[in-house]
């Protein structure tokens, strides 16, 4: 338990000195975060690239050559599968506020319990994305920049606007 509390704090207050990854002068950024990351996390992979000012919860799992964005939010549960690129100030949820009752104010209800979200493997989720409690993410998905994903999305699909809606499908083709 101490040992990771290290890893986070030096995570935070060095890591979040550091330059981003591309970076001409990077300082070696993208190693020192992966690796302070890998000492707290419930699970990280081979080649992360965690940008600057990411914020995450300590429960989180990222997959092999998979980022978090420069200043995005992930809060609680989020499992993150391999080859995942991650635009800038993406939020991804995993609880909400709670707000049934009328009788007293939504500020004072709490919370609903922690839904995870989970992407799957070679997904592209452009920037200022915003991912709502317990989506499902599939393989190979694209989510346009700015999107606010309502919904489950299924493997392959492209999908942008607010709320996401379905905009193409990812095909194979022949390379020429």
């Amino acid at each position: 338990m101490m040992k990771r509390m290290i890893y986070k704090a030096l995570y935070k207050y060095i890591g979040g000195i550091l330059p981003v990854s591309d970076a001409r002068l990077s300082f070696g950024a993208k190693q020192f975060r992966g690796a302070m990351t890998r000492g707290f996390v419930t699970k990280a992979g081979k080649n992360i690239n965690i940008e600057k000012g990411a914020i995450f919860d300590s429960s989180i799992e990222i997959g092999n050559n998979s980022g978090i964005g420069i200043d995005s939010q992930l809060y609680g549960k989020v499992i993150i599968g391999n080859d995942v690129m991650m635009g800038p100030e993406v939020f991804i949820y995993t609880a909400n506020h709670k707000y049934q009752r009328l009788d007293i104010p939504m500020n004072v209800q709490g919370h609903e319990d922690e839904n995870p979200v989970v992407i799957g493997n070679d997904v592209w989720i452009g920037s200022r994305v915003t991912i709502l409690p317990g989506k499902r993410i599939g393989n190979g998905v694209i989510i346009g920049a700015s999107s606010v994903v309502t919904k489950d999305i299924n493997d392959y699909e492209i999908v942008a606007g607010n709320p996401a809606r379905v905009i193409g499908y990812r095909q194979i083709t022949a390379e020429k």
